[in-house]
């Protein structure tokens, strides 16, 4: 058992503790969000020519796009392995523990040499540190979530899990950033060959700030108190699954019209709008910044829509930014295609919008699903389901579909399918928004 602070920390360090908690969440997430970013950035610009040499530009790109689809495959696994040990020790070992995993893979990323020196070898070894990856952000973003939300303000639940969730904006602003800067400074061919490896590098000092943060932190008196109280369950996998099928299987829809469309934003257009295919021919830089606006644009409506939950309503706000979703689909790509230069990149300046409206409130509506000794597993397996059906497969599958019809619409259509979806699962999943979540009888069968 874990030898944990008393659940019942005094009003002083309780206030210290939470501001702690919202700022490790946060540092953490960005972290590990940032090294995850990287390589969806370098599998639509880089690695098609690094490791994948010698085939079409179509073949290259799915290939890279495959690699990134296998992270999306580790990422239950690592939610299973560390929700485990998350609802069976605590939160705050398995944080530590799923940073140095992120941060040491991807350095090693970065100084893995291409297919021209390893051959076959050089692309294995990418697909094995992916598999690295996908896992420690499995484990990352229940930990994180939980560390802010069973701190906070329980009346303020949905704000307060909004603030992990600022990883994915911040993560994504500094990825995208670095890589615009070196692209710029070096040029493409320099940055193809190995400017692109130094952000990767950039890593190992990140998650040194990061660990540093982390282990001045406590656990959370929700957790502390189960275990106080002898709570805890001796296998947490199996006991979500007997319980809580519903609220996994459910979570994981829910995300279809967030997940999926963030990284045809985020990952895939950075392919279609460079690679001279599809009548695009941008610069590396010109789609590298729109994107960086719109990370930046997420910044500041992601805690928003997180506080605005907590008044509005949690389904409401997010009902309304899956439903935004389904129609923006056409008008980014009519954007995108209009051969207006300022029109695609104001597009891609608000790629993001619909999705922040979702992304704000989602942490504490999949997290309220489940009780405390359950919940590090619970939410973790739900959120990270999605990736197999939403997040993981998306640039590849919008590869595919532009490959089949040859224009950007046939994308529409694919997020407007997953916004119906979201719209059905949010419908059937309970909401628990003003419910308290520390007492075990709110999630009796009975009231569910």
């Amino acid at each position: 058992m874990s030898h944990l602070q008393d659940p019942t920390p005094t009003a002083h360090e309780h206030r210290t503790q939470v501001r702690r908690a919202a700022i490790a969440s946060t540092i953490g997430t960005t972290i590990e969000w940032y090294d995850y970013f990287l390589y969806g950035t370098a599998s639509a610009l880089v690695f098609p020519h690094l490791f994948f040499p010698g085939v079409s530009p179509y073949i290259g790109t799915l290939a890279a796009f495959a690699t990134y689809f296998v992270g999306f495959l580790a990422r239950p696994v690592g939610a299973a392995i560390f929700g485990h040990w998350g609802d069976r020790i605590g939160r705050k070992v398995m944080l530590i523990v799923t940073l140095l995993m992120m941060g040491i893979s991807t350095a090693l990323i970065g100084v893995l040499p291409g297919s021209d020196s390893w051959g076959d070898a050089a692309p294995i070894i990418l697909i094995l540190l992916r598999v690295i990856q996908g896992i420690a952000v499995g484990g990352e973003w229940s930990g994180s979530v939980l560390l802010s939300m069973e701190w906070g303000d329980q009346k303020r639940r949905g704000l307060m899990g909004s603030w992990p969730q600022l990883g994915v904006a911040i993560g994504l602003i500094l990825s995208t950033a670095l890589m615009t800067i070196f692209n710029g400074v070096f040029g493409k061919d320099a940055f193809v060959t190995w400017g692109f490896r130094i952000p990767f590098l950039l890593s190992l000092v990140l998650v040194a700030i990061g660990l540093y943060i982390r282990l001045k932190i406590m656990e959370t008196p929700q957790f502390s108190k189960v275990v106080a109280q002898q709570e805890t369950t001796t296998a947490p996998l199996l006991q979500v699954f007997r319980r809580f099928p519903k609220e996994i299987i459910l979570a994981a829809l829910l995300r279809m019209s967030e997940q999926m469309p963030f990284y045809v934003v985020t990952a895939f257009v950075l392919s279609y709008m460079t690679s001279g295919e599809h009548g695009h021919d941008y610069t590396y830089s010109f789609v590298l910044i729109g994107t960086l606006i719109a990370a930046g644009v997420e910044f500041v409506l992601v805690p928003l829509f997180g506080l605005f939950s907590d008044t509005i309503g949690r389904k409401t706000i997010y009902a309304w930014g899956a439903a935004i979703m389904g129609v923006w689909g056409f008008v980014y790509f009519a954007l995108l295609d209009s051969g207006v230069t300022w029109l695609a990149f104001l597009a891609l300046c608000l790629g993001l919008v619909p999705h922040a409206m979702q992304y704000g409130p989602q942490a504490s509506i999949i997290a309220e699903s489940f009780p405390t000794n359950l919940r590090y597993t619970g939410a973790g397996l739900g959120y990270q389901l999605s990736s197999i059906i939403a997040g993981g497969p998306a640039a590849l599958i919008a590869t595919w579909l532009i490959h089949q019809f040859g224009t950007g619409y046939a994308v529409s259509v694919y997020i407007l399918i997953s916004a119906v979806i979201t719209l059905i699962a949010l419908k059937l999943l309970k909401d628990r928004s003003r419910a308290d979540i520390t007492d075990e009888a709110t999630y009796d069968r009975a009231t569910r």
